[in-house]
This record gives C-alpha cells, structure tokens and sequence, in this order.
C-alpha cells in the first residue's frame, strides 16, 4: 500500500497474506478474503490495483492463481474501492521503464521510489510496483482530465 500525492509517492505498508498449503483451497481462498478485508478496513484505502494473471508452463498454478485474484477483485469490490488491473509488461513499464523487466529490477525500482522500504518478501516488490503503476495511471487521468475541463495551465 502507498499514499500518492501529486506526484509523490510514500510507502504506507506491505506485507503477505500465508495461508497453509494442506488446507482445501476453499478454506485457504475464504481466509485470503477476511485476511484482505482486514486490511483493507484498516488502512481504508481509497482504490486498488490487481495485475493481470498470465499463463505459465504449469496449468494448475495458474488457475489457482486466477482464482486468488478473483478474491482479491472480489474483497476490494466489496468494499466499494475501483480496480485499476494491469498487464505485467505495463507494470515493468511503468516502475523500470521497459516491459521486459526482470523481479530484480522491480525490486530495486521499488526500492527507489519508495526510500527505506522493507519488503515482505519476494511479492511484495510485485504488489508495491502495481500501486505505483495504478497511482502514476490515476495522476495522469486527472491531469488529463484538468487539461480538458480547462482548470490548470
């Protein structure tokens, strides 16, 4: 989670939600909704952001993934917050600077653009790089639409 003002940027926190590998996937997606709506009760925030899910080598993970996202989408549209949902190739874009990114990169763009981050672990630079893609897409919609409503120079 960040705090954009302008175009400034402050890391507000991160973290990962675990859920135990043995549990039915039911009960681990039931426990990654409450999980996310605690959080999203606790720091209220404003709007959020989901990357979008990309095929990978191993069919299972993927869908199991898919559906970890459709509760994500689902407990921040419960909550009344929009979803911004970005390719991965616009998130690496927009945080590094080209679409073909390495985690590495991510990592150390985040770190940057957020001075004295811990991160969580290894996908929390990934969730970080989302916010900041969605805040940089929101700064731009309202300067576009400043620009047209002719309010600003």
């Amino acid at each position: 989670m960040i705090a954009a003002e302008g175009n400034r940027l402050r890391h507000v926190a991160n973290g990962q939600v675990k859920t135990d590998p043995s549990m039915p996937l039911p009960r681990r997606l039931s426990n990654l909704f409450e999980a996310l709506g605690e959080v999203i009760r606790t720091e209220r925030p404003d709007t959020a952001a989901a990357e979008e899910v990309l095929g990978n080598t191993n069919p299972q993970s993927t869908l199991k993934l898919g559906q970890a996202r459709g509760v994500v989408l689902l407990a921040a549209s419960t909550a009344g917050l929009t979803v911004g949902e970005y390719h991965p190739s616009v998130v690496k874009k927009a945080v590094v600077g080209t679409g073909g990114a390495e985690k590495r990169q991510i990592q150390a763009m985040v770190g940057h653009l957020l001075p004295g981050v811990k991160l969580a672990g290894p996908d929390a630079a990934d969730a970080l790089a989302v916010a900041i893609t969605h805040a940089h897409h929101l700064a731009s919609a309202h300067a576009r639409a400043r620009r047209v409503a002719g309010v600003g120079a």
